[in-house]
């Protein structure tokens, strides 16, 4: 059997490693936002720098890596998928984006573990934007396969507006 019949395999482990990946991205900001709001409940903090840890630990990083090798794995086996328009490229651009700030959140992680944090939660609320942004250009990209100047300047001028908003919001139970 030849390795190209793996492909549709490998593209659904990459699919779910993506899923996966994306959950924590998605989820962890709001821990954060938790822990930061309510600092003052050492009982529940312990709780949420559980959920934290396990959460980047177990869940997040294991499934970036997975997406990581995964892709590459999907690359070598299609070259041509590098051939042609620049979606590809602008992918993974987007893709090593979404791998800073991934590790961006287990540097706040560790920083909330350690309570040596300076940023609030209407911060993490902002922040927590960051990963829907990358993935809208990220399946924009995958499914027209072509790249856009303007549908990325457009999701990135949303992107912006939205993120804008929720930092000019103080919720009811801060103020």
């Amino acid at each position: 059997m030849d390795i190209m019949d793996y492909y549709l395999w490998i593209l659904v482990f990459h699919i779910m490693a993506v899923l996966s990946w994306m959950a924590m991205l998605f989820y962890q900001p709001r821990l954060y936002v938790y822990h930061t709001e309510n600092k003052n409940k050492v009982d529940f903090v312990k709780i949420i720098k559980v959920q934290e840890y396990k959460m980047y630990k177990y869940i997040g990083l294991p499934a970036m890596w997975a997406t990581v090798i995964s892709g590459l794995w999907m690359l070598y086996l299609r070259t041509d998928l590098l051939e042609g328009d620049i979606w590809m490229y602008a992918k993974i651009l987007v893709v090593v984006v979404l791998m800073a700030y991934s590790f961006s959140l287990e540097h706040y992680r560790v920083q909330l573990e350690h309570e040596n944090y300076s940023k609030s939660g209407n911060f993490f609320r902002a922040y927590n934007e960051v990963p829907t942004v990358l993935s809208l250009l990220i399946v924009g990209y995958v499914v027209t396969k072509t790249f856009s100047i303007a549908f990325t300047l457009i999701v990135l001028a949303i992107g912006a507006f939205v993120i804008y908003r929720v930092t000019k919001q103080i919720p009811k139970e801060v103020k």
